[in-house]
């Protein structure tokens, strides 16, 4: 029998190195990312933002949003509505975690229709 273990997403912001993206997997092993995935999916997800952010070298903030959503709605191929996701942010100009509410989360996808 596997013992249970978790795999945890940590983001945070360094003062000398900017912002940071930490994966640990359930056998403790930890590694740095400029994006990664966790889940059912996760390497399909992985694949998706391995082509996507080696193009790109700094994306804004609202391009990493919409980047997570593209990701989000081409590995689930489904079509999203603001309720069903929850997007957390850390930025540098503001450094405390927050979670987008539904209004801005619209906005994103609005954005990301347009675009299409």
């Amino acid at each position: 029998m596997r013992p249970l273990g978790c795999s945890m997403i940590l983001i945070g912001m360094d003062d000398e190195l900017g912002p940071q993206l930490f994966k640990t997997d359930p056998a403790g092993y930890y590694s740095g990312y400029r994006a990664t995935s966790s889940g059912v999916k996760q390497t399909e997800a992985n694949n998706f933002l391995e082509k996507k952010v080696k193009k790109k070298v700094d994306l804004s903030l609202n391009d990493t949003v919409e980047l997570a959503i593209s990701c989000l709605s081409s590995v689930l191929s489904a079509d999203l509505k603001p309720s069903e996701i929850e997007i957390g942010i850390v930025s540098a100009q503001n450094t405390e975690f927050r979670v987008l509410n539904e209004q801005e989360i619209e906005a994103h996808l609005t954005r990301l229709a347009e675009k299409d």
